[in-house]
């Protein structure tokens, strides 16, 4: 769930711990104080006052300094924060009941302890699989853990590994290419690991920010943000989900490398090893680097092999940029990073409904086997609003079918079953209309990737065309008169407005529309004078022009400060996010058959959240 989101849903009470974090590193003057200054600008009684929005803004300017305290928490060896990060991280434990959370930490400290006695066994023995020179690494890393622990004894001081010694440590395991849960392991085989109170686990991870807690719902909530903050701690670099897309995307030789690498029991099934794998923590760079191939492999088989991997992803020829291993790997990284970001669906939310329905009907294990590979408590989990409150979209559902059932399912749904089964779903429960709103700000930022991996197939050429023909249809839903007739009547070869709004009495809004693949659109100067002439147009006409709009996917701060100092234009801009977001809540509003129209006249750029108050009540 979106920070934003956990943020309205809770009383100030609740939200006080991570407020007085925030408040905190303000107070530190953070490298993004400047921007953070003009948001704390809108209100005069500081950080508490401001709206949800605004402290998710301000959140996303601090992520370094944050992830920062994260990592000084770390110092303190009886925490167990790499325990309980590895709980609230992984995919489906962003929500959860508190006794469920309960469970899944006392399941976690009985599977780490019989780990544990596995690993020290294997360790010793001479016979087992393990070979001799991971054993070395095993032992070199475990020495160290131990001097770093109980050096304090002899200058009479508390056991404890310090912040320094923990920077070496994490440097150790990374270059003898340990996996999370490896490192996990040995340290706790030195400092030995002890059940805590839940109470007071949830009370510690919430006075350092990692956790909201509401009583009243008796939930613990885990913001998006906040996970991918606390994934790049534990150096996992992309989200399971994603790393088993990947993996199953590999062959069966290929799984084997990296279990016999990381200790992983080779009689399991290639699926179960999958699943090992993601348990075990170990990073993307790891296994695309160095597990996967075999000994000997020359960098260039490797870049090759990670281009190979790339089209799959993909589906396509399209070509992964960088020039070194490291930089492909990097943008694949990326890559995923940006999907988990993006809110859109992929299909449309009455198409997602529609395909959880089905895949039920067809797949009756399916409910019980996304609850066991999300950890999820609710008995019935295939429902696109719960699922999405978990970030689990279309595509992470079906990457959990197997192939023959994605085949069985295409057969009984009429849905073909040439090239992609996966790909051939996800286009079968398609809302085209719907699809493209969902897709709206990508379309303004000329994300072709982005369009690609939801579904939407379309040229570069065509993007700015279906921004306007969208932005169009967007002020239609609203109630607006598109008046295409005379805007076709006074449009000279020379001068031609994207959209006039035909307010009747003479009274009209003429709206440009831009796309910009850079966030912040900045080139003022030349769609003023587009503006300006517009205006003329409208003029000779005799045509009183109420009001002029321009729509793009982003502005920059010096365009907005431009504007503002405008003296002779009567210009608002209006963001492809807050435009969509009126939208929204305009279907939902009962009281307005066309939109007040008056709301967009009072902003340089049009505040979202005012009009959807406006409009709300």
């Amino acid at each position: 769930m979106k920070l934003e989101k956990i943020l309205d849903n809770l009383g100030s009470l609740e939200k006080n711990a991570f407020i007085k974090i925030i408040d905190g590193i303000i107070a530190k003057q953070p490298e993004n104080i400047k921007e953070i200054n003009k948001i704390l600008l809108t209100s005069d009684k500081g950080l508490k006052s401001i709206d949800s929005q605004n402290i998710a803004k301000i959140f996303h300017l601090i992520n370094d300094e944050f992830a920062s305290t994260i990592k000084n928490e770390f110092v303190n060896s009886s925490s167990q924060l790499d325990i309980l990060i590895d709980i609230v991280a992984r995919d489906g434990n962003n929500i959860m009941k508190q006794d469920w959370f309960s469970r899944l930490y006392e399941n976690e400290i009985k599977s780490l302890k019989k780990k544990i006695k596995a690993l020290q066994s294997s360790i010793s023995n001479e016979k087992s699989e393990i070979s001799n020179e991971r054993k070395r690494d095993y032992r070199i890393y475990r020495s160290c853990v131990k001097i770093a622990y109980s050096n304090d004894i002899e200058n009479n001081r508390e056991e404890k590994i310090t912040d320094d010694e923990l920077t070496i440590l994490l440097t150790l395991s990374k270059e003898l290419e340990l996996s999370q849960e490896e490192t996990k392991l040995i340290n706790y085989m030195t400092i030995p690991v002890k059940q805590s109170d839940i109470d007071s686990i949830i009370t510690n991870l919430r006075n350092i920010g990692v956790v909201f807690y509401s009583k009243k719902q008796n939930t613990v909530f885990v913001a998006d943000e906040v996970v991918r903050i606390l994934r790049k701690i534990r150096r996992k670099e992309v989200a399971d989900k994603y790393l088993r897309r990947i993996l199953r995307l590999l062959r069966s030789p290929e799984v084997n490398l990296i279990a016999r690498k990381h200790n992983i029991d080779r009689k399991l099934s290639i699926e179960d090893k999958i699943k090992e794998i993601i348990k075990e923590g170990i990073n993307l760079t790891t296994i695309l680097s160095n597990d996967v191939h075999k000994e000997g492999t020359s960098l260039t088989e490797k870049k090759k092999y990670v281009n190979e991997l790339w089209s799959k992803i993909l589906n396509s020829n399209t070509s992964l940029k960088g020039t070194t291993l490291e930089d492909k790997i990097a943008n694949l990284i990326q890559y995923f990073e940006n999907r988990e970001k993006d809110e859109k669906v992929g299909i449309s939310i009455d198409g997602y409904e529609k395909m959880l329905m089905e895949l039920n009907e067809t797949l009756p294990k399916l409910n019980k086997q996304i609850k066991s590979a999300f950890e999820l408590q609710d008995e019935f989990v295939l429902r696109s609003e719960f699922l999405l409150d978990y970030n689990i979209k279309p595509r992470d559902i079906l990457d959990l079918i197997t192939q023959t059932e994605l085949v069985n399912f295409c057969k009984k749904n009429g849905i073909k079953t040439r090239g992609d089964e996966t790909l051939n779903i996800l286009d079968n429960y398609k809302d085209a209309e719907n699809l493209y709103f969902e897709n709206y700000e990508n379309i303004g930022f000329r994300d072709l990737n982005a369009l690609k991996e939801n579904g939407i197939k379309i040229k570069e050429s065509e993007l700015g065309i279906k921004f306007e023909e969208l932005t169009k249809s967007i002020f239609e839903k609203l109630g607006f008169n598109v008046d295409e007739k005379l805007k076709k009547k006074i449009n000279t070869k020379k001068d031609k407005m994207d959209i006039l709004i035909n307010l009747e009495n003479n009274d009209y809004i003429i709206v440009e529309c831009k796309t910009n693949k850079e966030s912040g659109y900045n080139k003022f100067s030349s769609v003023s004078r587009q503006l300006k002439a517009y205006f003329e147009l409208a003029k000779r006409n005799n045509f009183e022009v109420r009001k002029l709009l321009l729509v793009a996917p982003d502005f920059s701060d010096e365009f907005i400060e431009d504007c503002e100092l405008d003296s002779e234009l009567d210009l608002s801009l209006l963001t492809a996010s807050s435009l969509i977001k009126i939208l929204d809540s305009f279907k939902k509003s009962t009281k307005h058959k066309q939109f007040p129209y008056k709301l967009l006249m009072r902003d340089v750029l049009i505040n979202s959240d005012r009009i959807i108050k406006a409009i709300s009540k």
